[in-house]
This record gives structure tokens, sequence and C-alpha cells, in this order.
């Protein structure tokens, strides 16, 4: 089988606002009353985000789904065009080289989708084939990463994949409700977009990648559509499920190839938050150090959801070794893949 090498990255990042700054100006308002919210902002280890709609300027919470819908599109076109194009700029391709486009994201829908429009927007081949991986939530960049790769290796065709994710375009009416306090601390908009080439010098390798689902926990994360937008549920049990499930999955991972945690030089951790980084380097036995990026991303950009860990494995664009990317997500569901240099 021909070597799957991501050889570009692009990114695209909304207007940008202070964690502070929403808090005195919105969700101080919002959440009046709710004794633990505040230090549930101060907590979430997050000083910057982005957004296309601040609440701050405009309140989107009594909107419908379908006014949310059409805004995601206006929005999310533009943002998907710049992560694209920057990914095969930093490739060295042109849009007409792409065999496979494929797209991820949970926070907005429409048909034509923004595969089809993006494609046609940056001219990609009418033959080209298209992939829309749809409300996997955090983790969804790993299986569309797999994805893209196979059909890199089995096609000997250059991919694109798209993580592009709108979630202040869901923010909730006021309600007691923790999860959804939690949820309003975290997240955030981005795209983030890679290129995946047949065979290239350079790069990264796709070398593995592992799955696991614990069904028995699907409770614990939901993401559900209602008539005002998406509606997030989050247990406080989550880094527990996690605690019990990262360690082996990450040892298969490793053990496919022949490597030890030793022989990781980067570690590209989805910050679904901070307990959740928390976990992982104990239970990965890591520094503090190791998580650096992960770190960085959550406080620098929040939780951007499928878009995030994309944005990690850039910041150790530098990293000369074996890196492991790690992404989390409803199920509950854990994804592992071993990117090891050419």
């Amino acid at each position: 089988m021909t070597a799957a090498v991501l050889t570009g990255a692009g990114r695209a990042l909304p207007a940008t606002y202070s964690q502070d700054a929403v808090w005195d100006g919105f969700f101080a308002g919002h959440y009046a009353g709710v004794r633990a919210a505040e230090r549930i902002f101060k907590g979430a280890g997050v000083r910057t985000r982005h957004a296309v709609a601040n609440p701050v300027d405009e309140d989107l919470s009594s909107w419908g789904t379908g006014a949310r819908m059409e805004r995601y599109l206006t929005e999310a076109l533009p943002l998907g065009k710049q992560a694209v194009a920057g990914a095969l700029d930093a490739a060295g391709l042109a849009p007409g080289d792409v065999g496979l486009f494929a797209v991820a994201t949970c926070t907005g829908y429409a048909t034509p989708g923004l595969d089809i429009r993006l494609a046609s927007d940056l001219g990609m081949p009418l033959g080209l084939q298209r992939l829309l991986v749809g409300h996997m939530g955090c983790y969804a960049a790993l299986p569309g990463l797999g994805a893209v790769t196979d059909f890199v290796s089995a096609r000997s065709r250059p991919a694109v994949l798209l993580c592009c994710e709108l979630t202040s375009l869901h923010v909730q009416p006021a309600q007691r409700d923790l999860d959804q306090v939690v949820a309003h601390a975290l997240f955030s908009d981005a795209a983030a977009a890679v290129v995946v080439e047949p065979g290239a010098g350079r790069g990264r390798r796709m070398a593995g990648l592992v799955a696991r689902t614990d069904s028995s926990t699907a409770d614990h994360m939901t993401w559900d559509v209602t008539d005002l937008g998406f509606r997030m549920g989050l247990s406080p049990r989550v880094p527990d499920v996690l605690a019990r499930h990262v360690g082996e999955v990450v040892a298969e991972l490793l053990d496919g190839a022949g490597l030890r945690s030793e022989d990781v030089a980067g570690w590209a951790v989805h910050p679904g938050g901070p307990r959740i980084l928390d976990v992982v380097r104990d239970e990965l036995g890591l520094a503090e150090m190791q998580l650096a990026a992960s770190r960085r991303v959550l406080a620098e950009h929040g939780n951007c959801s499928s878009a995030t860990v994309l944005l990690v494995l850039d910041e150790l664009a530098d990293v000369d070794g074996p890196v492991v990317v790690l992404a989390f997500g409803p199920g509950l569901t854990l994804y592992a893949a071993l990117l090891l240099p050419v």
C-alpha cells in the first residue's frame, strides 16, 4: 500500500474575544443566580476564544434551529475556504489535484453541504469524491483522517480533510443546568484542514489508528438537535470513563508499531477541558510539559470540537519523531492515531 502522508495544514479563525469579557458582558447575566457559573468559567483553562456570533454583541439563545443553520452556511463557507486553501498552498497542490474532499462537522447542516459548495468555489474537479462526517463531535477529525488516508493509500490520489465547527451558533436559553454552563465556558469556533498525499517524501505518514467506544456510558455526553439549536449534555463522569480506557488504547496503538511511550516525541491531545488533560497526563504517566501544546490551544482557542486536535497537531509541526494524536467524544468514544515522520 502507498504511504499516506500529511503534507499541509491550514486554519481559519473568526473574531477573538476574551473569556473575561464574555463572562462580564453576557454570561454573568445569563447565569445570574447560578452560584457555580463564574467558578466554572474561571476554571475552564480558557483565556480567549473565537466566535462568528459573540453573545456580547448578539444573543442567539432564542433563535430557532432553521435560522441558526442559515447562519452556519453563511459563516462556514468563507472560513472553510480559507482553511482548505491554506492547507493546499502549504502542500504545494492545486484544487484540481484533489481526489477526495472530506468535511467533518457537528454544528451545522445544509444540502447541498459545505463539501459541494466549497469544492465548486475552490475549483476542485467534477469527478471529485466527497465524504461528510457528521455529528460525531470532538473526535471526528480522527475517523475523518482514517477515511482520507485509506483513500490516499488505495487510490494514490491526494485528499483533503476539513473540520469546521461553529459552536457559538448554539448558545442556549438560560437554565440552571451546569452541563450548559460548562459547554458555554469551553466551546469555540474554528476551521482547520489537512492535506494528505500518496508517497510524499516530507511530512508525517499515518501509521496506525485505534478506536474504542464504551456504549454503556453513551448518556454521559450528548449533542441533541432541538428547536433552539443543538444542546449539549455533559456528565462530570466523562474523565473517569476516559481514565478507564486511554491507557489500553494508547498501548494498542504503540504496540502495533513496536513503540513504547518513551519513543513518542509529541502528544496531540484533544483539550476537552482541564480535567480531560489531567487524566490523560496521569494515566499515561506524561510530564506536564508534554501536554503544553494542548494546554496552549485550550487557553488561546478554547474547545473547537473536531477542529481542535488539528490545531494542536499544527502546534507540533516542528516536532521530530513519532506523534500520538488523541481525541474523545460522544459514545463515549476514544480515537488514537500514530503519525511517523517520513
